[in-house]
């Protein structure tokens, strides 16, 4: 019988792919346990165009990333802080406080897990790093600036 392998398979193969396994193997196992199902037109088909369907999402989403980097790359935000007593900041800055001053400032709701720095200790101008999906990094500045 065949088999349309919906996830991958040790020893048999990787999920996308057709098989020509054993009647019994194929119905007893592969697709009682939900990793195939049977290789008929009407379910390759579907596979196929929820496959288009996919990329499609892929293609929209980076390119949609690829639009936020470039409008990023224009941003730059300042962060108030208090100063010790030699001029220094008091405390650092946190990637927390920096997702809220981009939201604040400039309305780019970005999760702080995405942001790649580690706490700022120092007055004056930051560059930030985002790692968006799909291996994109977009980059902004952030000044941080004495109460």
């Amino acid at each position: 019988m065949k088999v349309l392998l919906i996830k991958d398979v040790k020893g048999l193969g990787k999920a996308g792919e057709v098989k020509e396994v054993k009647d019994g193997y194929g119905n007893n196992f592969l697709i009682g346990k939900g990793l195939a199902k049977a290789a008929t037109d009407a379910v390759l088909r579907q596979w196929e165009a929820a496959k288009r369907n996919e990329a499609q999402i892929k293609e929209y989403e980076i390119s949609q990333n690829e639009k936020l980097k470039d409008e990023l790359a224009g941003v730059k935000i300042t962060i108030k802080t208090k100063l010790g007593a030699n001029g220094t900041p008091f405390g650092s800055i946190t990637k927390d406080e920096i997702a809220k001053a981009l939201k604040d400032q400039k309305g780019y709701e970005i999760d702080k897990k995405s942001l790649e720095c580690d706490n700022i200790k120092a007055l004056g101008e930051h560059e930030i790093s985002i790692k968006l999906t799909h291996q994109i990094h977009a980059k902004f500045k952030i000044e941080v600036v004495g109460e």
